[in-house]
């Protein structure tokens, strides 16, 4: 079975491979042959998924080196495959959320010129990111970590020929570099502490590295999750990154990029166990990123963008819950997979309305769509319930427990941590409320575009709404079904470990309050956009309201703060080029032209001029001889 793991990453590299080099003569079957390779590698992980359900818990790692990669002196780096019920859990959820994402995209990208591209670079992220979380050590892992980052720059840029989309994908470039730099300095720091960046010997030998090493590795790592998952202070690029086709965001929000910063920490865990500081740097990062996405989406009227800030939120509660230990780890890995469920069917159902309303985004010319796309409304209704807890659907299972694992943090921390989760969850149900009411309720507010064609607002054919259907199936049902007799826990706990912490509040207790602003989050949106015409443009609205229409200011912070100073330092760099460096160069340059011109004179080819001056240097020795002998 260890043969198989690399054919997980090898099937959709193939794919890539194909679909890139291949040329014109792929463009008609381009989609499929992308489609069935993601599909196989999905294939291959439920064989291997049985093969590891067939062993004991603690027998049920896979280990399979393919190759030695850089064997120098003592650094030693392989190309090595770890594969164990964690990774298996994300193997699971790429190769599955991501086939549908494919065949999807055979109905989306259908009259799309550059179609064979695109499931080039699709099948691209898959191996990158199947790559990522298959790595034995973190030097492999981030191979697999700028592959991502790749693949997100070419699909979030895919449509180049728009400036924005082209800005967007530079964006998610450069903040995810920023991250990188993080992560590239932590591999560093655990090669000169532990002598190597192999998973098993580091994080079994923590207990041997000095508390500040760790937090200096653990707060890198943290800057690394903090680019790919999109959180503060380096979340500026998500809502951008929405300028790419609708299948790309369901694949970066659902399976693939913002996940690996979720992952990352997880797998790290020993790590920030070890080191408090950077553990409760994490916490917090999770904390004001679920509250700050929140926000951002309540004030969205393009869906994606509404939908990109969810996703924000939602990462926020993952990485709030990795950064509570053992008593969190499994329940921030069941919320991403109940997650990639409901947001890869919300984006899907996004784009299902955009089809269906020549690519408008703004939900403030829609309007009773229900009536004209049914598929697309219980569909994305599913998701809707799921994401904000509604009760017995996946959202209520794993979102419920984060708010739990909160609380049992104990103490004041504890208390902190449980009020804004259950507050993020009162905002979740308001906005994602308004996200229903604004597109598929009320009267139609559509209009015609500027070049005079009026939407006609119709269900999108079978290729998008079979995708849709089996996510929104995974979106009622996951939850329940990894919650019977604690069945993900018990998959997971062999790797992650488990706690249960030390809660003030009964589960019960926890949940009630969960329901109480539910409800209030829901009432609020109703009596907002339910009860009241929408009007077509958005009102002026509050201080707090303009704010989180510009993202809570974060590209105006990122300006003042990096952008501004970055143009001044350079600016005098470039002064103290022209002026000084150049200046010595040149006037060096300068001085001996002169002086060789100078000289130059004296080369004149008469006899006397050389004579006068053979003449007048012997008389300056003549004279220097005497003076030194009567000193």
């Amino acid at each position: 079975m260890e043969n198989l793991i690399g054919l997980l990453v090898a099937a959709p590299l193939l794919g890539a491979a194909l679909l890139l080099c291949g040329g014109r003569r792929l463009d008609g079957k381009g989609h499929y042959i992308g489609t069935a390779l993601a599909a196989a590698s999905f294939v291959i992980g439920a064989v291997l998924f049985a093969d590891m359900l067939g062993r004991g818990e603690h027998d049920r790692a896979l280990h399979s080196k393919v190759f030695s990669w850089i064997p120098v002196g003592g650094f030693r780096a392989d190309v090595a495959f770890q594969l164990d019920q964690l990774s298996m859990t994300f193997v699971l959820l790429i190769t599955g959320v991501g086939t549908l994402i494919h065949i999807y995209s055979i109905g989306y990208m259908e009259h799309d010129e550059r179609r064979r591209r695109f499931f080039g670079y699709l099948n691209l992220f898959l191996a990158a990111m199947l790559l990522l979380v298959l790595a034995d050590n973190y030097l492999l892992l981030y191979v697999g970590w700028e592959g991502v980052g790749l693949a997100s720059y070419l699909l979030i840029g895919f449509w180049q020929h728009k400036p924005s989309a082209a800005t967007a994908a530079k964006k998610a470039f450069i903040v995810n570099r920023v991250g990188d730099v993080g992560l590239s300095i932590a591999i560093m720091l655990m090669f000169t502490t532990f002598g190597t960046f192999t998973f098993a010997p580091v994080l079994t030998d923590v207990d041997n590295a000095s508390e500040g090493k760790l937090t200096a590795i653990g707060l890198m790592l943290l800057l690394a999750a903090c680019g790919k998952s999109a959180q503060v202070p380096l979340q500026s690029w998500l809502g951008d990154a929405m300028e790419g086709p609708t299948p790309v965001s369901a694949l970066i929000h659902a399976a693939t990029m913002v996940t690996a910063g979720v992952y990352l920490i997880t797998r790290s865990g020993a790590i920030f166990e070890s080191a408090p500081d950077a553990q409760t740097a994490v916490v917090t990062v999770g904390a004001v990123t679920l509250l700050f996405g929140a926000i951002v989406g309540c004030a969205k009227d393009d869906i994606k963008k509404a939908l990109a800030g969810s996703t924000m939120s939602q990462i926020g509660y993952m990485i709030l819950a990795a950064g509570l230990g053992p008593i969190g780890y499994v329940f921030a890995i069941m919320h991403l997979v109940t997650h990639g469920f409901f947001k890869a069917g919300l984006f899907l159902g996004a784009g299902s309305v955009m089809h269906g309303m020549n690519d408008e985004v703004d939900m403030r010319k829609y309007g009773g769509l229900r009536k004209y796309m049914p598929v697309t409304f219980v569909t994305f209704g599913l998701g809707y319930l799921a994401i904000i807890g509604f009760p017995g659907l996946s959202g209520f299972w794993s979102k419920d427990k984060i708010i739990e694992a909160a609380f049992a943090k104990g103490g004041t921390e504890g208390w902190i941590l449980g009020g804004a989760a259950l507050l993020g969850a009162a905002i979740t149900a308001y906005y994602m409320t308004r996200v229903m009411l604004l597109t598929f309720f009320g009267e139609k507010r559509w209009v015609p575009d500027e070049a005079g064609n009026e939407p006609h607002p119709h269900e999108s054919p079978s290729s998008m709404t079979i995708p849709m259907i089996v996510l929104a199936v995974g979106s009622v049902f996951a939850g329940g079904l990894f919650s019977l007799n604690d069945s993900f826990l018990k998959w997971l706990e062999p790797v992650t470990g488990h706690s249960h912490g030390d809660s003030p509040l009964s589960a019960a207790t926890v949940t009630a309050g969960t329901m109480v602003v539910l409800v209030i989050g829901v009432a609020l949106a109703w009596a907002q956009y339910g009860r009241r015409p929408v009007p077509r443009t958005a009102p002026r609205g509050s201080l707090l309201t303009r704010a989180a229409r510009r993202d809570l200011l974060q590209d105006d912070f990122n300006h003042v703060a990096l952008v501004k100073p970055g143009q001044y330092l350079t600016r005098g760099l470039v002064y103290v080029d022209h002026k000084l460096v150049d200046g010595v160069v040149n006037g060096t340059a300068a001085g001996v032209g002169g002086l060789s011109g100078r000289l130059r004179k004296l080369q004149n080819g008469y006899a006397r001029t050389y004579a006068v001056s053979m003449f007048g240097g012997a008389a300056v020795l003549i004279a220097a001889t005497l003076l030194m002998r009567a000193v």
